[in-house]
């Protein structure tokens, strides 16, 4: 036991979670701990608004696998974070969100900034700590710690302000990590057994292989079984694009090659993932979910099994304990599908080569609105580029070791059948809570975790208004990152919903902009312009030399039609039927 402030337990445990970087805003309400970040070894990185700073503490957490934290004002500075812990509950991130409150003597009485703040995050948090006495802060804060790291979610930290002051007898506790497991052996066996019978196997790798690091042993399974792998929707990073078996991901925009293949799996082995609905809808005119295929689905959270799809075995355990164990049950075996290996081979080629010719020769939507609209912009002054294109262009420019993040909207879903990576930790998407202005603050973060590596985003013009002031944040603490900006002047997603269903009818829709790369430049970082389609790659170049070489931030702004692809979800709106007389001529 040592004699300290709450203050100084607060901020000793933080250290022996190995805590050396907070975002957030500057308050009164942790005054006394921020005084003492700095001799402890820990720096706070002041952002422009603190749903940037959940962002950034999602970003450095899905790179780093390591906690990240947020801190802000009692109040109005905490509810500013909730969208971003929302996203980072969605993605599985283990974020700390430290939320000082009103002083303990003055909640309920309506005090300047007060208001209660647990309920706030109730949806999005796996755990909630209240101090509810100083002597208790250590306590508290190491179990917040302990509890986002096992249960792979955000954790809030709820302290009152006066609470950080006065002194205390306390022991810092050391942090407490669980060895998560290979599940049952009666649910290993029987999937092994399903393996082994197995004509045409296909492996999902999912998000867990991601967090568990487990995508060495997801190669093994794959080259064990000769298995098509397709990643998960937006865990692009979850198996190398460069390998033979990789057949690229599922879900909206995602590889029709990936679709045809696993439409003709028996057997299909979901590892790390939880199979959700969002990742597994209908595209490209495919309904390629296999039926009648044996399912087996491997997750760490036992309550996901089984939950969206119908699977034949479900087990508990970590991914790369899992497939371990599997390897061990299949490597003295005959397997039904060592037949037909070759052959598999040969078709997953085949339907590779194929999704590739059509991606090179897929240069515009073929729709008659992006028709339409790409004969509009031919009279205009600018040769706007078709998306399509750009993205091939920017796929072709990335540099190795990349880290990509993509903002909610129609082009940067878009993006979904272009990105490839080749380790995880790579790719980074706001998942399904699919909130706009996510992908910038969130490539700072990770840019901060791992500034060796290349950092990018992509966002269009709604998602960029949302994010492009955390330029500032790049620009005062040297955090180079660059960001791609896809000028398009609209609402993309949103609007091909009023061309599908309400005959044109553009309510909102529409977003006429100054010049992004201006702003960037008035904002102290670079800003290049690009309208010409040879330029694309070359520009995306430079921006990452200044990146690596320079320590600039650049924002590349890329004129784009106002062509759409196809809306996130087909079923999700119909027709309208209008009854009063004035509304007739709106169906």
């Amino acid at each position: 036991m040592s004699r300290m402030t709450p203050s100084e337990a607060f901020v000793e445990t933080m250290v022996a979670n190995q805590v050396t970087d907070i975002f957030g805003i500057m308050g009164s309400a942790f005054m006394d701990a921020m005084d003492i970040f700095q001799p402890a070894g820990i720096r706070l990185i002041p952002v422009v608004h603190e749903q940037g700073a959940a962002h950034m503490a999602d970003g450095y957490s899905r790179v780093s696998g390591r906690h990240g934290v947020v801190i802000g004002q009692n109040g109005p500075g905490i509810s500013n974070c909730v969208t971003g812990i929302a996203a980072a509950y969605w993605a599985h991130s283990p974020v700390v969100i430290v939320t000082p409150e009103a002083g303990s003597m003055g909640i309920g009485l309506g005090g300047f900034q007060e208001t209660n703040q647990l309920p706030m995050f109730q949806e999005f948090t796996k755990y909630q700590g209240h101090v509810c006495n100083p002597a208790r802060m250590a306590e508290f804060t190491g179990r917040c710690f302990d509890r986002a790291m096992s249960e792979m979610a955000p954790a809030q930290l709820n302290i009152p302000r006066d609470f950080f002051y006065g002194d205390i007898n306390v022991e810092i506790p050391q942090p407490q990590r669980i060895d998560r497991g290979a599940g049952g052996e009666t649910s290993l066996n029987e999937a092994a057994d399903l393996l082994v019978k197995a004509e045409f196997p296909v492996i999902i790798s999912g998000g867990g292989v991601v967090m568990g690091d487990a995508v060495a042993e997801c190669i093994e399974l794959a080259e064990r079984l000769g298995a098509p792998v397709v990643n998960s929707y937006l865990h692009n990073d979850s198996f190398p694009a460069s390998h033979p078996n990789w057949c690229g991901p599922l879900g909206y925009q995602g590889s029709k090659a990936a679709m045809k293949l696993i439409a003709k799996a028996d057997v299909v082995l979901a590892l790390g993932s939880r199979l959700g609905p969002f990742g597994t809808l209908p595209q490209h005119g495919l309904d390629y979910w296999p039926k009648q295929a044996k399912i087996i689905q491997v997750d760490a959270d036992h309550k996901m099994l089984g939950l969206v799809k119908k699977i034949s075995v479900g087990i508990c355990g970590d991914a790369k304990a899992v497939a371990k164990a599997l390897l061990s049950r299949l490597t003295d075996r005959a397997l039904s599908c060592d037949a037909t290996r070759d052959g598999r081979a040969d078709e997953i080629r085949r339907e590779k080569e194929a999704w590739e010719r059509e991606l090179d020769e897929w240069t515009h939507e073929r729709d008659p609105f992006s028709l339409d609209m790409i004969a509009e912009q031919a009279s205009e002054p600018d040769n706007y580029l078709h998306p399509r294109q750009v993205l091939r262009e920017l796929e072709k420019a990335m540099p190795e070791d990349v880290m990509v993040s993509t903002d909610i909207g129609n082009i940067n879903s878009v993006a979904n059948s272009y990105l490839r990576f080749e380790k995880p930790r790579s790719f980074f998407a706001a998942m399904s809570w699919g909130n706009c202005g996510y992908a910038f603050p969130t490539i700072i973060g990770a840019k901060v975790a791992a500034p060796h590596r290349p950092a990018i985003s992509y966002a269009g013009d709604g998602a960029w208004g949302m994010s492009m002031m955390e330029t500032l944040t790049c620009v005062r603490h040297n955090i180079p990152v660059t960001a791609v900006v896809y000028h398009n002047r609209q609402w993309g997603a949103e609007k091909k919903n009023q061309v599908d269903f309400y005959n044109r009818r553009f309510v909102a829709a529409e977003l006429e902009n100054e010049s992004w790369a201006q702003i960037a430049r008035a904002m102290g970082a670079e800003g290049i312009r690009v309208d010409r389609l040879e330029d694309v790659g070359p520009s995306l170049q430079k921006a990452v030399d200044m990146q690596m070489n320079e320590g600039k931030t650049c924002i590349v702004e890329i004129m784009c039609t106002r062509e759409l692809g196809d809306p996130f979800r087909k079923d999700a709106l119909s027709k309208p039927v209008r009854f009063l007389e004035k509304y007739k001529d709106y169906t």
